[in-house]
């Protein structure tokens, strides 16, 4: 049994990830780059070990370092996380040669689902349902052109290695084609290493919604619902649900069949998630497989009941799952938004810096999954997501009210965050009544622009007041100061207007 787990990650995920070996009594081992000497997780594993400079690709890219660490601290188990090394076959590989155990699937089901084209023909051969397109790799724009024409406009250009929403583009009109199929391809190359596109037929009004599943070792799978992850920014996710607000239980019942299939149909152990594009009159289409723990797990968790961490370490040490389909249930709503070190108002520019204070949301039905404090640096070399915020309520009316109020008492300064922008997408009413998809914040601009009255210096102001009338307070409490050597707080404040500009 798994006695010891080495992290290969950073954040909040890393955090997560030792909470639940913790729990499980499993001593564990953190790595740590440069930039990451005062990170949260080096504090919180048993022990921590340094892999070389900020830049991921000299240091929690490293499979040999990695490795090195796992052996010298005498880890017997290996949990990657999400992003990294996550869904790499050959780190996967590399552990299994070394004799430590990867806590997620084997080298075979990694490789065959993260190229999506050989996704795709194992996905047919399940007979899952796909998105009509390609089922080959496309190198040359001739020929990209060609299967364009034939599938007909609009299409999905898509990198075959990708994911990320890099190496993609929309093609809606035919003089567009020979652009589009270039940079997609320009830009998978850069990315992944590897230029091959595939093309799908785009699906107008697409939802994005997305199967978890766990597998374990002697050949039992079991889905855990779906999650709603149509709230995107140039495809990336920003806040997710469960149950999903369009799905019937009639579609989830068939949708999860085909999760399960899936799955199946490589063999597949541990914890994945199968991706579905569904339209507007619920069918489904499967997009691809992530082959690790998702971002948005925690919804689920709270959902379902399920711990998939603890599930995963159970996998990895051969256990069989202790539940069957019929034993898993979904009850009351959850929502998840991710607070991004970013200003949402010029751009979504990354905004690193120090973190000089920080009230995390607290109260009944909140989780936060977070890995910074005061003093914290927010680096600026990795991905700047603070924290995930997970609220659950009886009713999704209830947890929309219940996240608002957290939003509210959530408190950072030092850095801009995504924080006002989530504000504003939970006020916007296609959001309220459910009927949003993958095109909803295009669409509703006009609710998701910043409030230029305020423009970001509310909080300031109420800061500042809130600084002076604690002074004035104080010199009400210490009558024996001399007021000369006290001050008056209220001049001191009249002759900083000028500074201040309030």
């Amino acid at each position: 049994m798994i006695k010891k787990v080495l992290v290969a990650n950073r954040g909040e995920i890393a955090v997560r990830i030792m909470r639940s070996c913790r729990e499980m009594g499993i001593k564990t081992v953190g790595v740590f780059s440069e930039a990451d000497r005062s990170s949260m997780h080096v504090r919180y594993a048993d022990e921590a070990y340094f892999i070389g400079p900020s830049p991921s690709a000299e240091s929690y890219l490293r499979m040999d370092r990695i490795l090195e660490v796992a052996k010298k601290s005498g880890a017997d188990a290996i949990h990657p996380g999400y992003g990294f090394l996550s869904e790499n076959a050959s780190f996967s590989a590399l552990c299994q040669k070394e004799g430590i155990i990867f806590i997620g699937p084997d080298p075979y089901a990694i490789e065959t689902m993260g190229d999506k084209i050989t996704a795709r023909k194992s996905m047919i051969a399940a007979n899952v349902p796909v998105v009509p397109g390609t089922t080959e790799p496309i190198t040359d724009l001739k020929k990209a052109v060609e299967v364009i024409k034939e599938i007909g406009l609009p299409v999905m250009i898509k990198a075959s290695a990708g994911g990320g929403g890099k190496g993609m583009r929309l093609v809606k009109e035919e003089s567009k084609i020979i652009d589009a199929v270039s940079a997609a391809r320009s830009e998978a190359k850069a990315a992944f290493g590897d230029d091959a596109v595939y093309i799908e037929k785009y699906i107008a009004s697409p939802h994005h919604i997305e199967f978890q599943i766990l597998g374990d070792k002697h050949g039992n799978v079991v889905h855990l619902f779906e999650r709603e992850c149509s709230v995107q920014r140039r495809h990336q996710k920003v806040v997710e649900e469960t149950p999903s607000p369009i799905m019937t239980p009639e579609v989830r019942a068939q949708m999860g069949e085909a999760a399960v299939a899936a799955a199946k149909a490589v063999n597949y152990h541990g914890a994945g998630t199968i991706e579905f594009i569904v339209d507007d009159n619920l069918n489904y289409y499967f997009l691809e497989m992530n082959t690790r723990l998702q971002v948005e797990h925690p919804i689920t968790e709270r959902v379902v009941g399920v711990d998939l961490v603890k599930q995963q370490i159970n996998i990895a040490n051969g256990l069989p799952l202790k539940f069957k389909q019929e034993d898993l249930k979904q009850s009351g709503h959850a929502i998840e938004v991710r607070i991004y070190a970013e200003d949402s108002d010029n751009n979504f520019m990354p905004s690193p810096g120090t973190i000089k204070h920080i009230t995390e949301p607290l109260g009944l039905g909140v989780r936060h999954d977070g890995y910074a404090y005061e003093g914290y640096e927010i680096p600026m070399y990795y991905d700047p997501m603070i924290s995930k915020l997970i609220v659950w309520g009886e009713t999704r009316e209830e947890a929309i009210a219940r996240l608002k109020r957290a939003l509210y008492n959530y408190k950072i300064t030092g850095v801009k965050t995504s924080i006002p922008y989530l504000h504003r997408i939970l006020e916007v009413p296609a959001f309220v009544e459910g009927r949003y998809n993958t095109h909803f914040i295009e669409e509703n601009q006009q609710y998701l622009q910043p409030r230029r009255h305020c423009s970001g210096r509310c909080e300031d102001v109420a800061a500042i007041t809130a600084f002076f009338d604690y002074l004035t307070k104080l010199e009400k409490l210490q009558p024996a100061v001399p007021s000369k050597e006290l001050g008056s707080s209220w001049k001191d404040f009249g002759r900083k207007r000028s500074i201040l500009r309030l």
